[in-house]
């Protein structure tokens, strides 16, 4: 497949996961980018973001992370859903903060693939490391003729 074939698959896979996906954009998340393998997604944290400490929840720094990682793991028509994730918390994200997750595809083989991801806020300070692993599941976005 050529390489602008992978990028327009990458950006309709996006697109139609996008459209189905309620949680995201309830929490105000905003798709930045998408390439084969790759994604990178913001999120403002809001007031009710705020756990008891007055800092953002980590729970959404982890659904920024887990949508960046859906996003990419997605973007080779291939459905694909996560199978294990873990989270680093690194710095604490303030209200009103912008939080930017970057993808990054790390292996892709059979039915799995590993993913991180690196959370910062708008001025490159690092919030989190997350790291997922993918596993594929039957269906495609876009029907491919053959």
């Amino acid at each position: 497949m050529d390489l602008q074939r992978a990028q327009q698959l990458a950006e309709e896979s996006a697109r139609i996961m996008w459209a189905d996906d309620i949680a995201t954009r309830h929490v105000g998340m905003q798709l930045l980018e998408v390439r084969p393998g790759l994604s990178r997604l913001s999120m403002t944290v809001r007031p009710e973001f705020a756990n008891g400490h007055g800092m953002c929840h980590g729970g959404y720094i982890f659904m920024l992370a887990d949508s960046a990682f859906a996003v990419a793991c997605n973007s080779h028509n291939q459905k694909a859903v996560a199978a294990s994730a873990a989270i680093e918390f690194i710095a604490p994200a303030r209200l009103g903060d912008t939080l930017t997750a970057e993808c990054s595809e790390r292996h892709r083989g059979g039915r799995s693939g590993l993913y991180d991801v690196k959370v910062t806020d708008q001025s490159h300070t690092l919030i989190a490391l997350f790291r997922g692993r993918s596993a594929t599941i039957r269906g495609q976005y876009v029907e491919e003729q053959t």
